[in-house]
């Protein structure tokens, strides 16, 4: 096979061909690669500088040096921390504008993709919001039209957290229907929650128990207030089983609200150790009133964690002392727990909770949903809900984060080339980000 070109002749043969053919050039198998980043995931054991590679919105990779021309856009994580993307197992999503609705469909509920994605939350579970009755409507109305991955904890009253009148209601607390519509919907519903009783029976616990027995799924109590009928010893010691969950674990408002956790001389109570040594989990669910240093300190210097950290995100508490789940986390920090720690208890810890292995970790073909985290050195007040300041040396920033493969939130533009070297548009762009 001849070419001519100019006055020279070019001649190929076949066989050379197919030479050229053996070394193609490098073919951009990722769609997006995080490089030079300190990855952090406690489900595979990983705490190292790596890369992480996605493809077709999983997790394609994780290792030590990914060739950059592997992949379509690269992003640089060099001095910054990768992490899976954060799992928040109590908040309050189910937002919307009726009146008398409180957290189900009502005023104090939030849009979570407006206060997720900049915090590095890519996973919540709204706790409680609806019951059996109104879980369609929290379905079609925020689950299926949000970016966010929402999951829900089925409140054993049917008509959901509406407050009031309303979630005293035995006569609305129904274990058999709340597990049915648990079983209809189990990629999506992934526990009961019992929350603010105020009388004196047992029944909303036992009841929501008898649920999450029907359906083999955890239950997680808000006990409401602490009366002397059903103590809290009890509640931990003896009616909640193995893998169910107590959130709000540093409970302090008096004075029917306090978790009791120390004796006369401030030491931690044994029952505490007995709870968790019989599979308890302790979560924080810090809220807008359920979480005091005078607690949390103590407890943490007497070697009392909690498993999984939550916010307990609503209108109130976001605007007080809880703020978001990266300030949330940073407390932690602060009080002497490890970033790694963190980010145990913020990723792979509740997805165990749960029952969702798939989330919280950077397991090669989980979906990619992972976050870039910057720590910030300097001097930070964090308050409580009581409104004291504990005063701080590091914070947590999110940076980056990744949903499903696609970059949903971008502070810094770390994902994003310099303006002086975008192309000159020929027509109006369509948004680079459009979800």
């Amino acid at each position: 096979m001849k070419f001519r070109v100019g006055k020279a002749v070019l001649s190929f043969t076949l066989t050379s061909l197919h030479c050229l053919s053996a070394f193609p050039v490098q073919a951009q198998q990722y769609d997006l690669v995080i490089k030079g980043g300190h990855v952090i995931d406690p489900k595979n054991q990983i705490n190292a500088m790596m890369d992480v590679a996605i493809a077709e919105g999983k997790i394609a990779r994780v290792t030590t040096e990914i060739p950059s021309v592997q992949a379509k856009q690269v992003v640089s994580a060099t001095g910054l921390y990768v992490t899976p993307g954060l799992l928040d197992i109590h908040t309050h999503v189910f937002y919307g504008t009726q009146l008398d609705s409180d957290y189900s469909g009502g005023y104090s509920s939030l849009p979570p993709d407006g206060f997720t994605f900049r915090s590095g939350v890519t996973t919540v579970v709204d706790a409680g919001g609806s019951g059996w009755r109104n879980f369609l409507e929290f379905k079609d109305q925020v689950i299926d039209r949000v970016k966010t991955r929402v999951l829900a904890l089925l409140n054993i009253v049917g008509s959901g957290m509406r407050g009031g009148p309303i979630e005293q209601n035995l006569g609305d607390m129904d274990p058999k229907l709340t597990a049915m519509r648990i079983r209809e919907y189990r990629e999506i519903v992934v526990g009961v929650k019992t929350a603010h009783y105020e009388g004196p029976e047992w029944d909303p616990v036992d009841r929501a128990v008898e649920a999450g027995k029907l359906a083999n799924v955890p239950i997680m109590v808000d006990f409401g207030h602490f009366v002397p009928e059903r103590p809290f010893q009890e509640l931990v010691l003896k009616h909640l089983r193995p893998g169910d969950i107590y959130t709000h674990m540093y409970l302090y408002r008096l004075p029917n609200h306090k978790l009791p956790m120390f004796d006369a001389e401030g030491k931690l109570l044994p029952y505490l150790w007995e709870a968790r040594k019989r599979g308890v989990i302790f979560d924080v669910g810090h809220g807008g009133g359920s979480f005091l240093f005078r607690q949390a300190i103590p407890a943490m210097k007497q070697g009392f964690p909690p498993d999984s950290i939550s916010t307990d995100l609503h209108v109130g508490s976001m605007n007080a002392g809880m703020k978001d789940m990266l300030n949330v986390m940073s407390k932690f920090l602060n009080m002497d727990m490890p970033l790694p720690d963190v980010i145990l208890r913020s990723t792979w810890n509740p997805a165990k909770e749960i029952k969702r292995p798939d989330l919280g970790n950077l397991s090669v073909g989980s979906a990619a949903d992972l976050v870039v985290l910057s720590m910030r050195k300097g001097q930070f007040g964090f308050i409580d809900v009581d409104g004291g300041k504990m005063m701080g040396s590091q914070k947590l920033e999110c940076e980056l984060t990744v949903r499903e493969g696609k970059v949903v939130w971008d502070l810094n533009g770390i994902s994003h080339p310099e303006w002086e070297k975008m192309p000159i548009p020929t027509e109006r762009p369509e948004p680079r980000h459009r979800f």
